[in-house]
């Protein structure tokens, strides 16, 4: 078992863009750009079909549901397939599905019933190609690159998703409702034919048991996850902040245009500034991770999140709730860095993908509950409130962390 010295020492070695990895960056970043294009579209969607916080709530937590249904069993997937092969192809079918609900757009037959289809295909569809993509990273570059390979993969991510796609979300609306997804759908179609140009050779397999199947191996993923106590904590934490996580982004729409009366420029700003923090926070992961471990630089990026969330919901102010979003946004890239860097480095190659399904799996799981708490007190007791209810959560999850320090 590594431990957190180890860990944080792995992050000295630099990945090399050859030998696959340039090609999986550049496809994760233009499949990334469409899809902040339709992330940051989508909100705006579905609060012009509906002024019911309950109804736009469930349209994320819709986007949600897929990882509790089949998040096991595309792990499972993952790890009897070609990896590459999964992940173009699911590339290729998301595009379609983008294409297809571009034209409904464009033609005036948008619903929340279709977005609320849309968003629960297209996650079905992601619980295969994030866990096949998670577990395909450590064939193309050494253990020793994983930890910077992680951060330059989401760094890249960001600086696509939020320096680039939400600020022309307003301009690309301009040109028509459709426009955005329509970019999606194009984003898509790029990513597949640059993951299917990959010629590395993905990770060898044991073979199989006699007798095997899915079900016993989605529990052997199961197990492995839970006997390692640094994953364990991790996974409880992630869990409870993503509860709140789903409550914020499930009604941030609402709380930047109504409760802050900022309208559709405030709401990309916020967007703006929260992959503007995100990029700076790929920036200092390595260091963050050299001096504190891997665990520690979690735990404070944590503690840093309540903070930023407690002042979204009590601090009446739109550059408030912009700066929390960029400091939000650097903590949550620290802890995202480190989350699968410490996944991959502590877990069988040949169970990857099935260990970052039982993980993915469990801390989604309180993702579409928080949309839908989110929506109800956002109804109940203003649009502020889902901000505050994500930090008494994230405060929650930095104890959960604490007993993961020593191991």
């Amino acid at each position: 078992m590594a431990t957190l010295e180890s860990a944080a020492g792995a992050v000295a070695e630099v990945p090399g863009w050859r030998g696959g990895f340039g090609r999986l960056w550049t496809a994760a970043v233009v499949s990334r750009f469409g899809d902040s294009l339709r992330a940051a579209a989508l909100p705006l969607l579905a609060a012009s079909l509906t002024g019911d916080p309950m109804l736009v709530a469930l349209v994320t937590a819709c986007g949600f549901l897929p990882w509790l249904l089949f998040g096991l069993l595309g792990g499972a997937i993952a790890d009897r397939v070609d990896q590459r092969r999964a992940m173009w192809a699911v590339d290729l079918v998301r595009g379609a599905l983008m294409a297809a609900f571009a034209a409904a757009v464009a033609l005036g037959h948008a619903s929340i019933a279709l977005l609320i289809a849309l968003a629960f295909a297209l996650t079905t569809l992601q619980t295969l190609f994030d866990n096949a993509a998670t577990a395909l990273l450590p064939a193309l570059v050494p253990q020793p690159a994983l930890g910077r390979a992680n951060a330059r993969l989401m760094t890249g991510q960001q600086i696509a998703g939020g320096f680039l796609a939400a600020p022309l979300v307003p301009l690309l609306l301009t040109a028509g409702d459709s426009v955005p997804y329509v970019a999606d759908a194009v984003s898509f179609a790029l990513a597949a034919a640059l993951v299917a140009s990959l010629r590395t050779a993905g990770p060898e397999r044991p073979a199989r048991k006699p007798g095997s199947t899915l079900r016993g191996e989605t529990a052997e993923g199961l197990r492995a996850l839970w006997g390692e106590r640094s994953l364990r904590a991790l996974c409880v934490a992630t869990t409870l902040c993503n509860i709140g996580v789903g409550a914020l982004i499930a009604t941030l729409v609402l709380h930047i245009t109504g409760w802050l009366h900022a309208g559709h420029g405030g709401y990309a700003a916020a967007i703006t500034a929260y992959g503007a923090g995100s990029v700076v926070g790929g920036l200092l992961t390595h260091r963050l991770a050299l001096r504190l471990g891997r665990m520690g630089s979690v735990l404070l990026a944590g503690a840093v999140q309540t903070v930023c969330l407690a002042a979204m919901g009590s601090v009446r102010e739109l550059w408030v709730s912009i700066a929390a979003m960029a400091v939000f946004g650097l903590m949550g890239m620290v802890w995202n860095v480190n989350q699968v860097t410490l996944m991959q480095e502590r877990t069988p190659q040949a169970m990857l993908g099935r260990t970052s399904a039982a993980f993915r799996t469990l801390a989604v799981a309180g993702t579409p509950l928080g949309a839908l708490a989110g929506g109800a007190a956002a109804s109940s007791w203003g649009l502020n409130t889902p901000a505050l209810v994500a930090s008494g959560l994230f405060l929650a999850a930095v104890a959960a962390l604490i007993p993961a320090l020593t191991s």
